[in-house]
């Protein structure tokens, strides 16, 4: 991917509401979305980068293939003032967007747990 993120990223401050999505409609959303750039693990071994993020769903790019339909598993490494936490989630995908060198997914959660993350895993992927 040609975006370089940190091990654990930081969510941006601006609030995204009501954007237009790329048919040119505005979007109906029920969660107030941030714009996020953090990293996610797919449980296909396969990673992305957040754009944006709410309480019911988020999209993110990769360079792995995925269906409309389809369920994923994934996870989400979070920096907090407690600590680092780890979000883990279960989704299935609303929309997928083709691009040039990455593929765009929406998320819907349909599960998520979020726990204290192993600062041993942690300090260990970062090696």
């Amino acid at each position: 991917m040609s975006h370089a993120v940190g091990r654990r990223s930081q969510l941006l401050s601006r609030p995204v509401k009501g954007e237009a999505v790329a048919q040119g409609v505005e979007e109906q959303r029920g969660e107030q979305r941030v714009r996020a750039a953090l990293r996610v693990a797919l449980a296909n071994n396969g990673s992305g980068i957040t754009r944006d993020v709410s309480a019911s769903g988020m999209f993110f790019e990769t360079d792995a293939a995925y269906e409309r339909g389809s369920a994923i598993d994934l996870t989400i490494d979070i920096d907090t003032p407690g600590g680092p936490m780890v979000l883990s989630c279960r989704g299935q995908i609303v929309r997928v967007e083709r691009r040039q060198a990455t593929v765009g997914v929406a998320v819907r959660f349909l599960e998520s747990t979020l726990k204290v993350a192993d600062v041993r895993s942690v300090g260990a992927a970062a090696s």
